[in-house]
């Protein structure tokens, strides 16, 4: 490309003078530039909003789940050596036992359904991070034989209940009397409440003491062992290792199998907005197509005249190639721009549209996260300005190689 078929191909981007065809002409290109950018930056938010979404359901979860879990069936009567056959895998770094049941905690006139887990509060902290997310007392506060229980915020709020308040559990495992089975039921005083901001944890998950469930639900080993990875994303991997090394009455699961639906409908949604949208900067893109077929046809003349002079077709398609794509480069930039712009400042924009307008777009009793994440990736962005480029770059094509193929003695027959 040669600075002369640059500084022609400026100048046409540049040039508003004439007639009212040439504003026209204009006007389509600057809506050509202005539907890019607006594609661009609502991709790049889109995608943005869907990573952060992606990254907080995979913290939140994992602040409450394991990375990989390795129950017994029915439970583990011996679950220190498992534990410690675990953390013979090079990337297990902690183990923490469990017991798991299902109950119905009461307080006045409230039920609610709730999972019961028991935990060893010294161990649990190095296998979740449950204990950051304490509002109120300490997983410590679990003493064994003393029936304390740990609730989350909107299970409290169901059941009218706070600090140091006695709720009642009722298990589905029965007693045998002499009058029939009647369900087990256990007074248990509230020593914490946590909040994880999911609400299936925050209103269905009750925790107790390893001991306390054990007699409970009168288990006399563990339903399971929790393991904490180096790094979460070898779980899978770990999982199948595991597996093979373990006894065949145990089933190990990693977090990607205990949670995949909510992962799996994430990055479809992912995919499925990025093609959306990618149409949308598609249709910008080939606005171009039409601006610059109504510019070859206005500047037949001058094209006709360059060619007189000398200029090769070649020339003539990049002096228009130039002239569309500058039109691609700046709608992108700007798009860009604007997209980095508002996706860094999410957490920012949506509560103050949320109290302008006196809405809220994610219920929390609806959405397993009640505040709209952000997560920009450098990748996103080079990939979507990449797709705008090219294009706007494949719109140029077809206007100017038709104007390359103008015949200089037709164009200046009636001039």
């Amino acid at each position: 490309m040669s600075p002369y078929e640059l500084a022609v191909g400026l100048r046409y981007v540049r040039s508003r003078k004439g007639s009212g065809r040439n504003t026209f002409i204009s006007f389509i290109a600057l809506i050509s530039m202005a539907g890019i950018a607006l594609g661009v930056a609502a991709l790049i938010v889109v995608l943005s909003v869907m990573n952060g979404f992606q990254h907080e359901l995979r913290t939140r979860i994992l602040s409450v789940a394991s990375h990989v879990e390795i129950r017994g069936l029915p439970d583990l009567a011996d679950w220190r050596s498992v534990a410690q056959a675990a953390r013979a895998q090079p990337r297990v770094v902690a183990a923490a036992p469990f017991v798991l049941g299902q109950g119905m905690l009461s307080a006045a006139d409230v039920n609610r359904g709730v999972l019961v887990r028991g935990i060893d509060p010294a161990l649990e902290d190095t296998v979740a991070d449950i204990g950051r997310s304490m509002r109120q007392g300490a997983l410590a506060d679990l003493a064994p034989g003393e029936f304390g229980i740990v609730v989350g915020t909107e299970l409290a709020r169901a059941l009218g209940v706070r600090l140091g308040d006695a709720v009642v559990l009722i298990t589905p495992q029965g007693t045998v009397t002499p009058a029939g089975t009647l369900p087990r039921v256990r007074s248990f005083r509230v020593v914490g409440i946590f909040e994880i901001g999911m609400y299936e944890f925050d209103s269905g998950l009750a925790i107790t003491h390893l001991d306390d469930a054990r007699r409970l639900y009168r288990v006399e080993g563990v339903s399971g062992v929790r393991l904490k990875l180096d790094d979460l994303f070898a779980a899978p991997s770990v999982a199948r290792s595991l597996a093979r090394a373990m006894p065949v009455d145990v089933d190990v699961r990693d977090w990607t199998q205990s949670h995949a639906n909510f992962f799996r409908a994430v990055a479809i949604e992912k995919r499925v907005m990025f093609i959306i949208l990618t149409l949308i900067v598609a249709v910008a893109a080939f606005n171009i197509v039409s601006a610059q077929v109504m510019v070859v046809t206005d500047k037949q003349a001058d094209i006709a005249i360059l060619r007189t002079l000398g200029a090769a077709p070649s020339s003539i398609l990049a002096i228009f190639v130039i002239q569309g794509a500058l039109i691609g480069i700046i709608g992108t930039l700007i798009g860009v721009a604007g997209g980095v712009a508002l996706a860094a400042n999410v957490d920012v924009v949506v509560p103050a549209i949320e109290r302008a307008f006196s809405i809220q777009f994610l219920d929390k009793s609806v959405y397993y996260i009640s505040e709209l994440p952000s997560q920009l990736q450098r990748n996103d962005v080079v990939t979507i300005a990449g797709i705008a480029l090219g294009l706007a770059l494949v719109a140029t094509l077809y206007p100017a190689w038709k104007a390359a193929r103008v015949n200089p003695a037709a164009a200046l027959r009636y001039e």
